[in-house]
């Protein structure tokens, strides 16, 4: 099973988008708000190489981006090999 993870603010409506389209592919995964959590903010800028929007998600630690990055993925059939095993 793969490690997907997911950096995410309260009142982020791409956030949003993004769960929803990762429920839809029932993948389950572990979710970091970093609204008031400056150590988990720090982290997702290093593990993503600097990004410091939201979501950034990440599938077993490889970052794949944000909301707009994973739906161009499934939009081009990559998504699903990435996120199932």
């Amino acid at each position: 099973m793969r490690n997907i993870e997911i950096y995410t603010t309260s009142s982020c409506p791409y956030c949003v988008r993004a769960k929803a389209l990762l429920d839809r592919k029932g993948v389950s995964y572990s979710e970091y708000k970093v609204d008031h959590d400056e150590e988990k903010r720090a982290e997702m800028i290093r593990r993503s190489g600097g990004r410091r929007t939201v979501p950034q998600i990440f599938v077993d630690d490889r970052p794949l981006g944000g909301c707009d990055d994973i739906h161009a993925l499934d939009r081009q059939g990559k998504l699903d090999p990435l996120l199932h095993d």
